[in-house]
């Protein structure tokens, strides 16, 4: 399993972001301390608090391209 921290702090991140996911063939997941959603879903992404940073879980044995390319979600460090 991949796991990464993300940050979508905007509608165009989301939508990138779920865009993204839909390009996968693999099961993708967001979670929080409270709740793990399809992260193929646009409703379920909106669902999350998104004012922090969330969780991808990736359940594949060959996600690296997939997770180099979140980088660009990743929290900027302050």
């Amino acid at each position: 399993m991949y796991t990464a921290q993300i940050m979508l702090s905007s509608i165009e991140d989301v939508r990138n972001f779920v865009n993204l996911t839909n390009q996968c063939d693999f099961d993708i997941n967001l979670t929080n301390e409270k709740y793990k959603i399809d992260a193929k879903s646009i409703m379920g992404v909106f669902s999350l608090d998104l004012s922090q940073p969330v969780t991808v879980e990736v359940e594949a044995d060959k996600a690296e391209a997939f997770m180099e390319k979140l980088k660009v979600f990743q929290p900027k460090a302050k």
